[in-house]
């Protein structure tokens, strides 16, 4: 996959025909207009692909999305000297147009949704030799439609659904969230039905159905809908799609070697073999600047870093042979990090304050000593461990705590860590203590990996001044945060004014 992104990219903004020229209105010989485009299969192919060239925009999962889910989460915070960054991470929103923590992201989401719908618009009326292809690229980009939404409802909730090509004029409608979820579950379950089961050779990295029905499930989980999240998730843990993913060496997940593994359900294809600025040109930067904004001081911009309370979760319990869970090895730099592992910091040992820890995953510290805007290591967006415990989540809450045992114990297993009921035997089959422990448990195997934003939503810990106060204690930001405000993030500004059809977010 990571060789097909090397694209063409189709412009970004649909040609005004004109039935009268002007001499300020010529084409360029050297792009193609809209009439010339849209013509081939190879014409589909690129209009596909360029949607995925959306993942390498600041705005998106090359650097802000971060900022956005791991940040903002009760994993990590902002001590950055630039402190309108740091405030965006901490509840404190004064200019809704502030670049970087908001109106890029919109914009960039905005962009990657206008390129599927380009495709969903155009490719239909392209005839194909193998209409099962054209098939499969109409579902690439009802998946990735999907999946701009399903991040735009986690954020904002309330935002415009389009899904038709605009024009300069056109105002959308303000969205529901009710309606945006609506949206992610149709485009998702159209998506599931053509994609194939798996790709091979350069189209290694493209959604599959598996990826589709997962993203699905996660959907369901969000609106709490616990029977059909555990239906879309059967096809990967009980059903037809059960023989393509397994969990593999946890350190795995996050390192450049061994990508697109058994355990990856759908990742974003990084690289570094454009080492240049970002931008949609064919040879703009394809790597992820993540780490060199979450690296400590002295190594990176240490624009990010986690919360020091995890490295205590992770130590309270030991593995069967009484070892640290070495989960905590690959998740944070800590401290304890060479004592504990003999691993250091970049080649460093430690050398910043007693009480800090950072993110690990992602990182190049094994490989080595300082971070860049070129980071190659592919972002695991969905990986089967989180599949197995979203899954026992919606047996729990099905009343099927019996049965959802073993897939938390799967993920455990992995590490060396004993039974869920040998370590924890007053859960029982009691619902709400089961769901208490999940919560540590997802902590444990998923921390930095842009989720636990959707977790605490999804289980209400931000609805009620009670939850609000509980996860201020592990994280102090959240002493900024207001009810039934800061649970989404304001519109920007400068897209309420300039559509008379959008209200601001409330209390905003």
């Amino acid at each position: 996959m990571k060789n097909i992104l090397l694209i063409l990219l189709i412009a970004a903004a649909g040609i005004v025909s004109s039935c009268k020229k002007s001499l300020l209105d010529q084409d360029n010989p050297n792009t193609l207009t809209l009439e010339q485009f849209w013509k081939t299969e190879a014409d589909a192919q690129k209009g596909v692909n360029a949607i995925y060239h959306m993942f390498y925009q600041p705005g998106g999962w090359s650097r802000w999305m971060y900022f956005r889910l791991d940040l903002t989460s009760d994993e990590g915070f902002s001590k950055s000297p630039w402190i309108e960054l740091a405030d965006w991470t901490r509840f404190q929103y004064v200019n809704y147009n502030f670049f970087e923590g908001n109106q890029n992201t919109y914009r960039d989401t905005y962009k990657a949704i206008f390129r599927c719908n380009q495709v969903l618009t155009y490719v239909p009326d392209i005839p194909f030799a193998d209409q099962n292809k054209k098939a499969q690229i109409l579902a690439e980009a009802k998946f990735m439609r999907g999946l701009y939404y399903y991040y735009a409802a986690l954020l904002w909730e309330n935002f415009p659904i389009v899904t038709t090509l605009q024009s300069p004029t056109d105002m959308p409608e303000q969205s529901s969230l009710a309606q945006v979820w609506a949206q992610v579950e149709k485009d998702l379950s159209e998506a599931a039905a053509a994609l194939p089961p798996q790709w091979t050779g350069n189209d290694i990295g493209r959604p599959t159905k598996g990826a589709a029905f997962a993203l699905l499930g996660k959907t369901y989980m969000q609106q709490r809908k616990w029977s059909d999240a555990k239906t879309a998730f059967d096809y990967l843990v009980t059903g037809a799609g059960m023989s393509f993913y397994d969990l593999v060496a946890y350190q795995d997940n996050f390192r450049a070697e061994n990508e697109n593994n058994k355990e990856s359900v759908f990742e974003i294809q990084f690289s570094d073999a454009n080492k240049t600025t970002e931008g949609d040109g064919p040879s703009s930067s394809m790597g992820s600047n993540r780490a060199q904004f979450f690296a400590p001081r002295s190594i990176g911009w240490s624009d990010g870093q986690a919360r020091n309370w995890m490295v205590a979760e992770f130590k309270k319990e030991k593995t069967v042979d009484d070892k640290i869970d070495p989960r905590l090895r690959y998740t944070l730099f800590y401290p304890g990090l060479e004592a504990d592992f003999g691993d250091k910091i970049y080649g460093r040992s430690w050398q910043w304050d007693a009480d800090e820890a950072w993110f690990r995953k992602y990182s190049r510290d094994y490989m080595r000593n300082n971070e860049d805007y070129f980071n190659q290591i592919n972002n695991r967006m969905i990986r089967f461990a989180d599949v197995l415990l979203m899954y026992a989540e919606a047996l729990n809450e099905l009343g099927q705590t019996a049965d959802a045992y073993q897939y938390v114990n799967r993920v455990r297993q992995r590490v060396n860590m004993a039974p869920l009921a040998t370590a924890y035997p007053a859960i029982g089959n009691n619902k709400d203590l089961f769901r208490e422990r999940l919560k540590m448990e997802r902590v444990l195997e998923l921390c930095g990996e842009s989720v636990r934003w959707a977790d605490l939503k999804r289980w209400g810990e931000l609805d009620t001044e009670a939850g609000i106060t509980k996860v201020a204690l592990r994280d102090p930001d959240f002493n900024n945060f207001v009810l039934d405000k800061s649970i989404r993030l304001p519109l920007p500004q400068i897209e309420v004014e300039n559509n008379t059809k959008l209200t601001q977010n409330p209390h905003y």
